[in-house]
Order: C-alpha cells, then sequence, then structure tokens
C-alpha cells in the first residue's frame, strides 16, 4: 500500500468531513491521500488538514480512513497508515495531533501513542417504529411529556446562530471545556453550507437547546449541542428524537452522536453521556484514537504545553486503557 495526494473528488456518499468546502473552511492546508495497491488501485482515502500553531505544523484529521474498495480490511489500512506517516513526514509536518471525536479508526500505524476509543451509532434503515421501540422506556416518556407540552423542533436561523453559538460555548464551559471562536464557528458553518443543519428546541419562544448536525447520504453526526441550564424537561431528547426521524427520511444512512470514551469510570459525566446516547437504541462503535511524533523535539514541547493548559488531549487521558484492548467484532 502506497499512500499518495490525489484530487478531491467528494461525493454525498462519504462523510461531509471529506469535502473539500469543509476542509477549506477549517483550514489554509488540506488535501485527501488515496491509498494504492501495488497494482494501482485506489483503495482508500483519508482526508487531512495541516493546522499552523506558533511553531508548530500539525496534522489534524477530520475524518477516519475512507474504504473505497468492499474487501478493504484492517492489515491494509495500518499499511497505509504507515505509508501517510511517512508522507507527511516527507512535506515536514512537526506531528499528528488526535483526531476530531467524529473520527473513529479501526488500526493505528506503527509507533503511535493511541488510546481505545468509540461512538455511538443508530442504523437509520430501520422503520421509525422501531427506532421508536429501541428508545428507553423512560426517555420515551420524557419525549412525549415534551411533545405534550408545546416544544417545538425547528430549523435556527439569522441571529439565532448566534445565541446558538453562546449557549454551546456556554455548555462546553460548564464541563471546563474550551470552545472555538466566533469566527471559526461561523467559517465551520459555512464550510458544511446545505449539508449543515443547526435545530432548536423552543418552549414559548425561549430556546431550550440548540444542536448543529453535519451530514451526508452517509452519515448523519450531532457535533456540538448547548443546552439551556433551565431548560424544560425532554426538550433536547426531544430534539435529538426529531433529528433521528429527519435524517431517516431524507434516506441518510446513519445517525452518529459523535464521541464516546470505552469504559467511563463509574459515575462520571463521559459514563453519562454515555448511557444518554445508549438509551436512544444507539450501538458503541469501538475503535481508536490516536497521535503521532513526526519531529520528536516539538512533539514533546506541544504535549507539555497541552499537560499545561489542560491536563492532556484525549489520548493522554484514555492510552492507560490501550493494554488488552481489543475493540468488538473483531
Amino acid at each position: 500500500m502506497r499512500a499518495r495526494p490525489i484530487d478531491i473528488s467528494w461525493h454525498p456518499d462519504i462523510p461531509i468531513f471529506a469535502n473539500e468546502s469543509f476542509l477549506r473552511a477549517v483550514s489554509d492546508e488540506y488535501g485527501w491521500l488515496g491509498g494504492l495497491s501495488d497494482s494501482g488501485e485506489l483503495r482508500c482515502v483519508l482526508p487531512y488538514t495541516i493546522i499552523r500553531k506558533a511553531i508548530f505544523r500539525m496534522v489534524r484529521f477530520r475524518v477516519e480512513t475512507v474504504p473505497y474498495a468492499a474487501d478493504f480490511d484492517i492489515r491494509e489500512e495500518k499499511a497505509f497508515l504507515n505509508s501517510a506517516v511517512d508522507y507527511f513526514r516527507s512535506i515536514r509536518a512537526d506531528m499528528i495531533i488526535p483526531a476530531t471525536t467524529n473520527t473513529i479508526f479501526r488500526t493505528f500505524p506503527d509507533g503511535a501513542n493511541a488510546a481505545p476509543y468509540g461512538t455511538y451509532i443508530i442504523d437509520l434503515g430501520l422503520p421509525e417504529a422501531t427506532l421508536w421501540k429501541n428508545i428507553d422506556r423512560i426517555m420515551r416518556q420524557n419525549i412525549k411529556s415534551a411533545q405534550k407540552s408545546g416544544i417545538i423542533i425547528r430549523d435556527a436561523i439569522g441571529n439565532e446562530l448566534e445565541e446558538a453559538y453562546l449557549l454551546i460555548r456556554e455548555t462546553f464551559k460548564r464541563s471546563d471545556l474550551p470552545f472555538m471562536s466566533s469566527g471559526s464557528f461561523s467559517a465551520f458553518l459555512s464550510g458544511l453550507g446545505e449539508y449543515g443543519k443547526t435545530l432548536v428546541a423552543d418552549y414559548q419562544g425561549a430556546a431550550q437547546s440548540f444542536v448543529v448536525f453535519a451530514f451526508s447520504s452517509a452519515c448523519a453526526y450531532a457535533i456540538y449541542a448547548g443546552n439551556s441550564m433551565s431548560q424544560h424537561q425532554g426538550a433536547n431528547k426531544l430534539l435529538y428524537w426529531e433529528a433521528i426521524r429527519l435524517f431517516r427520511n431524507l434516506g441518510i444512512r446513519r445517525y452518529d452522536f459523535v464521541g464516546a470514551r470505552i469504559n467511563p469510570e463509574k459515575g462520571s459525566k463521559q459514563e453519562t453521556l454515555g448511557l444518554f446516547k445508549k438509551r436512544f437504541g444507539a450501538t458503541l462503535k469501538h475503535g481508536y484514537i490516536w497521535k503521532y511524533p513526526l519531529h520528536p523535539l516539538k512533539y514533546r514541547l506541544y504535549g507539555l504545553a497541552v499537560r499545561f493548559r489542560s491536563g492532556g488531549d484525549i489520548v493522554d487521558l484514555e492510552k492507560h486503557k490501550l493494554k488488552g484492548y481489543e475493540p468488538e467484532g473483531r
């Protein structure tokens, strides 16, 4: 397997995060690497972005390896990722940092620092009645209660997108997490274009919850959510249910709740979030998140800065779970 730059040729049957308009919105330098067999057959693609910060030039993936062949297996993917590392080293990138949390790799290259990671997925090919039945009984009751109380789920428009940004940022802050600037948020939405949607749960003219979705025929991703501290009971649950119905009716194949830690600590916020997603009838997809030192000194310097600022990145926090981990379904 050889990793080589190829022309971007996005279509809606692959994830939206591979679309050039999105890649261009989040980075000035981006592209696709193609995985070519010895015979020259294109077996997979891996979109990437390059982030420049101070003295660092960092690779960040926005979606995992996208297979182009039905028989593209994990052994082949690992060989491709090893070759991709060589390519990024050749263009003088300093490191590969952890991917966005919607990005779940099946494997990782030799020499990477990796951690188990996953996400909760719903198969939208199921009948709506089955999707509803798969939701936890108490969750269904909360959704019905929200419907009866008059909560309305609709598209956010105009100045509401700024309100959505502020509520999402505040929600992240309550969890001691940073969030992007208002300008970066606007660029993110602009890059999604017609494949982005922000829904709001409205109760008597007051926003209870906002969720930003990115989608294509392949998958709908629930990317960012902001919830009012005093939201009406069941508001965000009703929003997610109506989103599931909406994307199913659009013919989209999967619904992705985006990001889940494997075996989170009992009683932790991470466990609570995972249970929330699971109770919608979602199935945990297992895999990995990883990073790689291309320039060892700069990699160490960047790692020190991240640990000083936030205690470490997601790989640092989860890598202790790697020993003995075997993704389910292998």
